[in-house]
């Protein structure tokens, strides 16, 4: 029953067009750490031994799994082990969106995401 109402607040908070594209943007950086995660799932490693091999910290691996992505070259630097690449794009907003997400912020709603 409760997680109906979670539910039903996610389908109502993504209307917002801004929260909608920082949910978006999180599911983004899900998919970024999926290959990471599966690749010392496979070669049995844990955050350290991983770490290890590629010169990096374990806090490093760690924030990168947990979605924190404060250093772009750390994260290519990971992927490239593995055998993916970075590739990031900005794209323009529909001027309908920019609209809907500027409104958005006038009204003063503060909206945060992890």
């Amino acid at each position: 029953m409760r997680s109906k109402k979670v539910d039903d607040l996610l389908k109502e908070e993504l209307k917002d067009p801004y929260f909608k594209e920082l949910w978006e943007l999180e599911e983004q950086k899900l998919e970024m750490v999926k290959p990471i995660i599966a690749y010392r799932i496979k070669n049995n490693l844990t955050q350290g031994e991983l770490a290890k091999q590629i010169k990096v910290s374990q806090q490093h691996i760690s924030s990168i799994e947990s979605g924190e992505f404060s250093s772009v070259a750390t994260l290519e630097k990971v992927l490239l082990f593995i055998g993916y690449k970075v590739k990031m794009e900005a794209v323009p907003l529909t001027k309908n969106i920019k609209n809907r997400i500027l409104k958005s912020f006038r009204s003063n709603k503060e909206i945060q995401m992890a």
